[in-house]
């Protein structure tokens, strides 16, 4: 089946208590991308934050690029997760959670949420935090590749997920081949970039179907995160901080 692409960008938003967010999905416009339900790009600064909220049904991670973010839970965690470094909540049945900033300049990432099947939806809550030194790395002319989640990364989920940070010189070319079965998108951070001949600038997504290569190409030195996932194909009823 022939590989599938088209290119949304990210909208401006205030999430929780004044955190401005560069969200891809869910907007009225367009809710998710099986399994994946939630992508935002946050900048949290002092005297904003996530305050106590509930959550059900999904798995959400958080990845940091500067400053940190504090984790509270009913569950009794609490911990800080710095550049680099992500944390990953499963909130199966039900879950609370804080997240508030953790210095007082930018606290900026990345929050992604993953469906849960509908069998595991009423499966226990947890949270786990890896730190930057101990996700795989992988230096390459031009460029670097973190693994997030999948291969040798130490990060659990309960669904199939490939999910990696790439940095690129100017000029320099990464290779991306997606697994069979798999879906997802490339999102640029920051610089800008070409994917499949398509020019990408900061808060666009490219999305990609059916499996095979895709190419990212560096323009003037960029940032992107590289997100697959193998979908459930079940239905999503998906509606605030809960995914049913």
């Amino acid at each position: 089946m022939k590989n599938t692409y088209f290119i949304r960008k990210a909208e401006e938003t205030s999430e929780g208590a004044s955190v401005d967010v560069k969200r891809l999905f869910p907007i009225p416009s367009y809710m998710n991308f099986d399994p994946f339900v939630l992508w935002d790009h946050f900048n949290v600064k002092a005297g904003s934050g996530f305050p106590d909220h509930p959550h059900r049904g999904f798995e959400g991670i958080t990845y940091m690029f500067s400053g940190s973010m504090e984790h509270k839970d009913n569950l009794g965690n609490q911990s800080r997760v710095g550049v680099g470094g992500a944390q990953r909540f499963t909130a199966g049945s039900g879950i609370v959670h804080s997240e508030m900033p953790g210095t007082q300049g930018d606290n900026e990432g990345i929050q992604l949420w993953v469906n849960l099947p509908r069998s595991l939806k009423g499966s226990e809550p947890g949270y786990q935090q890896v730190e930057q030194g101990d996700f795989p790395l992988t230096a390459f002319t031009g460029g670097s590749i973190r693994t997030i989640i999948g291969g040798d990364s130490p990060l659990e989920l309960k669904t199939p997920v490939s999910y990696q940070h790439l940095q690129l010189d100017a000029g320099a070319e990464y290779v991306e081949a997606m697994n069979e079965g798999f879906r997802g998108f490339i999102y640029m951070v920051e610089g800008q970039g070409e994917v499949m001949g398509q020019t990408l600038q900061a808060g666009d997504a490219l999305f990609a179907e059916h499996g095979g290569e895709l190419t990212v190409t560096s323009v003037n030195g960029c940032v992107a995160m590289l997100c697959f996932g193998k979908p459930h194909a079940e239905p999503i009823h998906q509606h605030g901080p809960f995914v049913d």
